[in-house]
This record gives C-alpha cells, sequence and structure tokens, in this order.
C-alpha cells in the first residue's frame, strides 16, 4: 500500500521557477532588507558577545511585541511601534542596569510588564493576529519600499555611531572598571550602545522574528569569535556570514518553497556548529 506524505509536508519540494521568483520586486527588497539587516547586526553582534547582553537582545525584541501590537490598534506603521518600544526598553535596561547582576534583574523586570502589555493590546485588536505572527516568526517577504528606506537609514545611522565610539566602548565592555577609571564614560556608552542594539533589533524582528532573533544577532558573531579574536575581523566576518545565510536562507525559500526565516536561522546555526568543531578539533591537536 502507498504511503502518501501528508500535505503540509507534500507542499515542500523543488520549485522549478525558481529563478523567476528571485527576480520578483518583493524578493528583491527581501534580499536588500535581509542584507542591510545582517550588516546591522554583524556591527554590533560582538559587542553583544562579549558583554553578554544575548538575553538583553532577546528581551528586547519581547519588549516590542507591544508596540507592535499597539501599531496595530492605533493604525500606525508597525516598524514606528517596534522602535518606540525597544528604543525605551533599551535606554531603560542602560539606565537601571549598570552592573550584570542588576542589568539581568532589570530586563527581566521590563520584559515581564511589556509582555503582559503585549498580551493585552493583542487581545484588544481584530486585526492583531497576523501581527503577532509576523513579530513572532518574522517576515521578510513582506517587507514594503517605506521599510526598506528605515532599514537603510537605520544601517547608515547605526554604522556612523559606532565608527564614532567602537574604541571607547570596546575597552568599556572588556574592562570596565579600568576604563571608568581612566574616565571613559561607561555607562553613558552602555546607554548609547542599548539604544543602538534596540535599532537592530526593530530590523531583525521583521527579518527573522523574536523566536529567531539570535540566529542573525548572536550566533553570526560567536561564530567569528570561534574564528578570530580581533574585534575588527570578528566584526567583519560575523556581517559576511549574516549575510551569506540571508542570501542563501532566500534562494533556499524560493527553491523549495520554505518560510525564509527557517533556512536562514538554519544557516547561521550551522555554520556556528562548524566554527565550533574546527576549533575544538585545533584545541584538541594542541594539547
Amino acid at each position: 500500500m502507498a504511503v502518501h506524505p501528508p500535505a503540509a509536508l507534500a507542499a515542500i519540494g523543488y520549485q522549478p521557477e525558481w529563478l523567476a521568483v528571485l527576480g520578483e520586486d518583493f524578493m528583491r527588497r527581501a534580499l536588500a532588507g535581509g542584507v542591510l539587516v545582517a550588516v546591522a547586526a554583524g556591527v554590533l553582534g560582538y559587542f553583544v558577545v562579549i558583554r553578554r547582553h544575548a538575553f538583553a537582545a532577546h528581551a528586547l525584541a519581547h519588549i516590542g511585541f507591544p508596540g507592535a501590537t499597539g501599531a496595530v490598534l492605533l493604525g500606525l506603521p508597525v516598524t514606528l511601534g517596534l522602535l518606540a518600544f525597544c528604543t525605551a526598553g533599551g535606554l531603560a535596561i542602560g539606565w537601571f542596569g549598570r552592573r550584570w547582576a542588576d542589568r539581568e534583574v532589570a530586563t527581566g523586570t521590563i520584559l515581564g510588564f511589556a509582555t503582559g502589555l503585549g498580551v493585552l493590546f493583542s487581545s484588544m485588536g481584530t486585526r492583531s493576529a497576523a501581527t503577532v505572527t509576523s513579530v513572532l516568526f518574522g517576515n521578510l517577504l513582506a517587507i514594503a519600499p517605506d521599510q526598506l528606506a528605515v532599514f537603510a537609514g537605520c544601517t547608515v545611522v547605526l554604522v556612523g555611531v559606532m565608527a564614532l565610539i567602537a574604541r571607547p566602548l570596546t575597552f568599556a565592555s572588556l574592562n570596565p572598571e579600568v576604563a571608568e577609571a581612566k574616565g571613559v564614560p561607561v555607562r553613558a556608552l552602555g546607554v548609547a550602545f542599548m539604544v543602538l542594539l534596540a535599532l537592530v533589533i526593530t530590523m531583525a524582528v521583521q527579518v527573522v522574528g523574536t523566536l529567531l532573533l539570535f540566529g542573525l544577532v548572536v550566533t553570526p558573531a560567536a561564530t567569528a569569535l570561534l574564528m578570530t579574536a580581533r574585534p575588527a575581523a570578528v566584526v567583519a566576518c560575523s556581517t559576511a556570514l549574516g549575510a551569506v545565510a540571508v542570501v542563501l536562507g532566500l534562494v533556499l525559500s524560493a527553491m523549495f518553497d520554505l518560510p525564509p526565516s527557517f533556512p536562514i536561522v538554519a544557516l547561521s546555526f550551522l555554520g556556528w556548529l562548524l566554527a565550533l568543531a574546527v576549533s575544538r578539533r585545533g584545541a584538541a591537536s594542541r594539547d
């Protein structure tokens, strides 16, 4: 007796017209938007890892959730709501969380309140279901021209600011006590970093969603750190890894009719596994 796969699995298969799909306007916008996010995340990802802000990055994505649902209720762009709440959350975490232990408490407390607010806003709107799905899992193929312009503007601002503060931020991240003793404005840099992180999260949530955020913001930087310890090289490598994951992920999504978030995050994860295996093999051979 022939066994037929479920309809959902049967729908996943090679699509002969995938090259034509890649040439569509929505796919070109997805490629451009995804690469912009990869650049922004690559520039900031190194500092997210060395400053141990992975939980804060994850929390900011959830803090943006009530911003997205609230924007739908008010008839405003979802990007605006995400940006407002992520920035406010970043400022609050940066201000209240001067030390690592304080930051974890502040992050968790603000996250809990924001999540509850998101549930309230979501229950109040009849149009929130699609927004909730997009925020949780991303909707890269639905990027509009105005969103692309916002992504480009945010990326330019982020790269410009990071060019100015990269050196003192690196010092403050690696040795905050010594940096503060030498007059480096450690707390101000921390707040500025959280605002920049909020910009990246606002962009990345619309590409891979809240639940898969690490795949672009943390994993490429963690992979790059397994390959080199030089900050500039880590940033360059992280940016390249994120961009490759986005481009190849979109190609695979067109070829096999997959949601783009999955292949993007899967490729990022596989790259990390490969780098980890090579790193451990190299460490074992030196022992």
